[in-house]
């Protein structure tokens, strides 16, 4: 039991830490409970909770994790890590959930008091220069906002939802001269890796990809290669940009839609403005479209230095929702 200075005090209310892999089911139903409510459309199984808590970066789940229990029952938690942001400044990132009867009722503020104190005391031992709080949050979390600005957080960077609502008029862009599409097979797994890796680095929060990332990529449920586009350099055999297209069938299934995502867009550096992604975007719809599906989604940055935005609306995507991250010095 995790005993928390001026916490809300409600009948059976108490907190704990993480307790494994009978705490996974639980999680997956606060997850899910928690934002439906908030419109994030979303599917997640207790599997999909242990894949991810066996790959973790910078986050001990049974040190770092705060449940809230009433009456035996799992009602919110929330979880803390960390990541270098440069070789001065550290990140600590906290995102909670609580199922909306528990609102409103100060279970969501004494979990933030209990995470920034928790992070506080693992920040002391890094003695890194600058630190920051940081965390997510969805365009209809209008309570966590708010509770988040009244802490002192402030928004620094927006991220929109992109929907394209048919796939039955899909814009047609041709790849540049000296280009060709190959299917992606295991032996391509590391080289497309490292491409992913070279192409991320000027997106914002960039960090270096680990061993076990990777290790996560490949086992993740959003691994689906024959749902790719990569484009290679004919001459030089090089890899030079990709879509890493995928399909959630049982969020489809849970929502009743045909949805793809059009993720993991990327085009090398020396290769840029000359349509590599659009015709890979275009190439991913079809593919999506093939599959069965009837719309795409991604997410893009609001202040990328590529005109995102413009390029996916050339794709046929519209915006329909915004998040915001918030973050705070301490």
């Amino acid at each position: 039991m995790i005993e928390i200075k001026k916490a809300t005090s409600i009948p059976g209310l108490y907190f704990r830490h993480f307790q494994g892999e009978s705490d996974y089911a639980q999680i997956a139903a606060v997850l899910i409970a928690s934002e439906a409510t908030d419109k994030v459309e979303r599917n997640v199984s207790a599997d999909d909770i242990a894949n991810a808590y066996r790959h973790l970066n910078n986050c001990d789940p049974f040190k770092d994790i705060i449940v809230a229990e009433v009456f035996g029952k799992v009602v919110g938690y929330a979880r803390g890590w960390w990541e270098s942001d440069t070789d001065s400044e550290r990140l600590y990132h906290h995102n909670g959930f609580l199922i909306p009867e528990w609102r409103r009722k100060g279970i969501g503020h004494t979990v933030l008091l209990w995470m920034e104190s928790h992070l506080s005391d693992l920040a002391n031992s890094h003695f890194t220069k600058t630190r920051h709080f940081q965390v997510n949050v969805t365009q209809f979390q209008e309570g966590t906002s708010i509770m988040l600005q009244r802490a002192g957080y402030q928004p620094i960077r927006y991220f929109y939802e992109m929907v394209c609502h048919t796939l039955n008029n899909i814009v047609e862009f041709s790849l540049p001269d000296g280009l060709e599409i190959r299917p992606v097979n295991p032996e391509h797994y590391q080289l497309l890796w490292k491409s992913i890796d070279e192409t991320s680095k000027e997106e914002w929060g960039y960090t270096e990809q680990t061993e076990k990332d990777y290790q996560e990529w490949l086992a993740s449920s959003h691994f689906q290669p024959h749902l790719w586009q990569v484009a290679w350099d004919i001459i030089n055999n090089q890899i030079v940009g990709h879509v890493l297209t995928f399909i959630d069938e049982d969020e489809n299934n849970q929502l009743d839609r045909k949805r793809g995502y059009t993720e993991g867009i990327g085009v090398d550096h020396n290769w840029r403005r000359r349509g590599v992604a659009r015709a890979l975007i275009s190439r991913s719809l079809q593919a999506q479209k093939a599959a069965g599906m009837t719309e795409s989604a991604l997410v893009a940055d609001s202040d990328s230095t590529s005109n995102v935005i413009r390029l996916y609306e050339s794709c046929g995507f519209q915006i329909v929702k915004r998040d915001t991250i918030y973050r705070k010095q301490f």
